[in-house]
């Protein structure tokens, strides 16, 4: 199992934009097939910093369900929804696997 947790550096003037598309793919990433863990608003500290996390059992299932996406209508209206309110300034991806065995996985 791999982990994407995705660091984005948002407009601190449109965490509304921001939440919105967090609904969305809250929507649209299960239904395209990845064990979305979550969509993370700024909220204490830093107003500029959010997340999201999400599971994929490969990088081959990562690429299947990237273009699952990328029909889906609602992942399609999303990323124009993005490039249109240019709420996101930059998205970081990183990939991890689970080291410590705490979730019930084994390392």
């Amino acid at each position: 199992m791999l982990t994407c947790i995705i660091r984005y550096h948002i407009d601190p003037t449109k965490t509304d934009q921001f939440r919105q598309y967090a609904r969305n793919w809250g929507t649209a990433i299960p239904r395209c097939g990845a064990d979305l863990v979550g969509y993370f608003a700024p909220h204490e500290g830093s107003t500029t910093r959010a997340y999201g996390i999400y599971h994929v059992k490969s990088l081959a299932e990562y690429e299947a369900y990237r273009a699952r996406l990328a029909e889906d209508p609602l992942g399609r209206e999303n990323y124009e929804f993005a490039q249109r309110e240019r709420f996101l300034l930059r998205e970081d991806r990183t990939w991890l696997t689970l080291a410590s065995g705490t979730t019930g996985e084994q390392p």
